[in-house]
């Protein structure tokens, strides 16, 4: 969230940076530990003096962060073994120390055991894979790493990973039976024994194992669980308090901006092979000419720097190194192409925009009404371009084109939308509203303050309704929070939002510094930390934190179980009130309480989303258990779990598409660029199949239908 800066927490933020530089020690060196000690101190000071609400750095804290921080290396609890957590039980009342000043020493130890086992664990695979599975044995694996403890030794730890080996192989087995049992008597069919699928299954198996600890010994460097040392000391103090290395606060940038400098190309992982789907259009890639559809990614090189071999890294950690922070840099990548060459292509980076993320819109036809869809992905806005991107220009875009068309409603489409820019928000806001209160914030220690739209004009003043789920979260919560409080629209969606009402600001950790004896030394990029500084509250005086947003119609949907809210985090800041702020409710022809007991009554007694919530609630019992290693009590289950998942998502399409349509000026665009075309027909195809939107509509055509009535009176 962008915010605005008190002059006193600007001058902390210089005294905080500052006040670290006297007990950094020695002179800085290249050694990574004198780094690690620079972060780790100053992230502490950070969050006791800046913090929203910090949790002491004490004894306690620090027996908790240890819990924690091997929590988050060793997630599934099969590479660490009881004696290792003994052992570490000495770092109990001294990580608290380290974070306030002492020299970093527990995270090294920790570290070199859990790669030590890492490397061990890594052994297994191969040895356990060798052999045949027997899947007549009846036993289960159990997968809830909260139901079961570390290994007590090496051999409950090989057998752990037998189990999940043998349920991973099992699956395989019997999907490779099935496709068997399809394809008998078709022309070509090859007949396969049992025992050559259960083969075949251990090698993909194999394969796919080898590709995970390839991946994971190629992330989980010593920088990397640094980062997530770090990661856990913040995220201890709140869920969104997060630390960014420099090259994840790019991409944290570049996700806001909805651009990028890269080459304009979209990758695939193809059985460990790094590969290229596509070039798009107009971008550096296409321009270049060299780089083809199915070129696999060896070698990704910076300029003239040696290239790194990207053979067994995430997709996600070869497009780090893909982009770059600069237009015109140079990226030297090293394809294999489909006759086998190797071939070292240049390519020099460009501005990529993510079109996906901005806001677009189509009219729906009811009957006689058209009604207006605006999706909005994310509340983003380029903060290093004044003309740059922004969602409160862009959909005051979509608006007046909707408008153009003569549209009777408008639907707002903020499923999935995690936030973004607060003042784009209110400014987006200031659309459908008079000049009023949008949301307030308040700080530690300072009073609350008020964010205001400040213009009396109103964009659109007809009938709206806002979607939202439970990814709806921080500045979708802020929007569907002041429609709601003003009574300007109907909110409709899922129990509640995400439960995100907390305002970060990025602070960086580099700067100039200096040691013990008083001498001046820049550190380099150390990243940043992104630091929860202040509070969302409503207008109505109810915080947006944890509770989230309450829609006006509840529909069930599939995600309600996933423990994956603001609520579901034992770090979460509580939620609270403040005073109410001075604002004048909409007064419109609708009768919003009207339509929303109809349409609650409507969805209620609806056989689908009571179906909907049947199956959910089903599935969530289902995956609350252990699972067999048995072939016939597999296959049992699965056939049931793949009946009540096709069941789910056949009840998530409607049997007829709703009648939806571009506006004809986008259609225009879009057919001047031939990859938008399929990408706009498949989201057409997409919205217009949504039993939501369809529900949504259908509230919308009641609204319409009251104002014209009102009118009309």
């Amino acid at each position: 969230m962008k915010i605005k800066i008190s002059p006193f927490l600007f001058f902390l933020f210089s005294a905080t940076l500052f006040s670290s530089i006297v007990t950094l020690g020695n002179n800085r060196n290249d050694d990574p530990k004198d780094r690690y000690n620079r972060v780790l101190h100053k992230t502490g000071i950070l969050i006791r003096e800046a913090h929203f609400s910090p949790r002491e750095l004490n004894d306690a804290f620090s027996k908790d962060l240890l819990k924690q921080f091997i929590k988050e290396l060793d997630q599934d609890k099969n590479i660490l073994l009881q004696t290792d957590i003994l052992s570490f039980n000495q770092y109990e009342k001294v990580l608290d120390n380290e974070i306030n000043g002492a020299d970093l020493v527990s995270f090294y130890t920790i570290n070199d055991v859990y790669l030590k086992r890492m490397n061990e664990a890594s052994d297994y695979f191969n040895s356990i894979l060798d052999k045949p599975f027997d899947f007549s044995v009846k036993e289960n694996v159990v997968m809830d790493p909260d139901k079961i403890d570390y290994p007590s030794n090496e051999a409950a730890r090989y057998d752990m990973w037998r189990k999940r080996l043998k349920y991973q192989t099992l699956a395989k087995y019997a999907e490779y039976i099935d496709d068997r049992d399809k394809n008998k008597g078709k022309k070509d069919f090859v007949f396969k024994a049992d025992s050559t699928l259960e083969r075949e299954a251990r090698d993909q198996v194999r394969k796919q194992m080898s590709r995970y600890f390839a991946t994971r010994k190629n992330r989980e460097t010593m920088d990397e669980n640094f980062s997530t040392f770090i990661n856990t000391i913040t995220g201890m103090q709140d869920p969104h308090t997060n630390y960014f290395p420099p090259v994840d606060l790019r991409s944290f940038n570049e996700s806001m901006s909805g651009r990028f400098y890269g080459i304009g190309a979209q990758l695939k992982d193809d059985d460990g092979h790094i590969k290229i789907v596509s070039v798009i259009s107009g971008g550096p890639a296409w321009k270049n000419g060299e780089l083809k559809d199915n070129d696999e990614i060896i070698k990704v090189g910076q300029g003239d720097l040696d290239p790194v071999d990207v053979t067994g890294f995430a997709i996600s950690d070869a497009i780090k190194l893909i982009r770059g922070a600069e237009k015109g840099s140079v990226v030297k990548l090293t394809v294999k192409k489909m006759d086998g060459a190797i071939k070292v292509i240049a390519i020099e980076r460009d501005e990529i925009k993510m079109d996906e993320t901005f806001a677009k819109s189509a009219i729906v036809k009811q009957g006689d009404y058209k009604i207006g869809y605006i999706y909005l992905p994310e509340f983003y806005v380029d903060f290093q371009r004044a003309d740059g991107a922004r969602c409160s220009k862009d959909v005051e875009k979509e608006i007046e084109k909707l408008k153009a068309e003569k549209i009777d409603g408008i639907v707002i489409d903020l499923r999935g939308n995690g936030g973004g820019s607060l003042p784009e928000v209110v400014t987006m806001v200031g659309l459908f509203i008079e000049d009023g209160p949008v949301c307030q914030v308040k700080g530690r220690t300072e009073n609350s303050s008020m964010w205001r739209d400040r213009d009396k004009t109103v964009q659109y003043d007809g009938p709206m309704a806002v979607m939202v789920d439970e990814m709806s979260a921080s500045a979708s919560e802020i929007f569907a929070a002041a429609i709601q409080d003003y009574k300007r629209g109907i909110i409709i969606g899922s129990t509640s939002t995400y439960g995100k009402g907390t305002v970060q600001r990025n602070i960086p950790l580099a700067g100039e510094t200096y040691n013990a004896f008083g001498e001046a030394q820049d550190d380099d990029d150390m990243g940043s930390v992104k630091l929860t500084l202040q509070k969302f509250y409503r207008v109505n005086g109810g915080a947006t934190q944890l509770k989230g947003v309450t829609p006006d119609v509840v529909i069930p949907d599939r995600l309600e179980n996933l423990k994956f809210r603001e609520k579901d985090n034992p770090f979460a800041l509580s939620w609270d009130t403040i005073e109410k702020a001075d604002y004048k409710p909409w007064t419109g022809t609708i009768s919003n309480e009207l339509v929303i007991n109809n349409a609650n009554g409507e969805v209620n007694s609806s056989a689908t989303f009571n179906k909907i919530k049947f199956d959910v609630n089903w599935l969530e019992k289902y995956n609350d258990r252990d699972y067999p290693l048995n072939i016939n009590a597999y296959r049992d289950e699965q056939n049931e779990v793949k009946r009540v998942y096709k069941e789910v998502d056949s009840l998530y399409k409607l049997t007829k598409s709703l009648d939806i349509n571009n506006i004809p000026a986008d259609t225009l665009v879009i057919n001047q660029a031939s990859d938008k075309v399929e990408k706009n027909k498949q989201w057409l195809k997409r919205v217009g199949e949504d039993v939501y939107v369809d529900q949504s509509i259908k509230i919308m055509g009641e609204m319409i239908k009251q104002n014209n009535m009102a009118k009309r009176n």
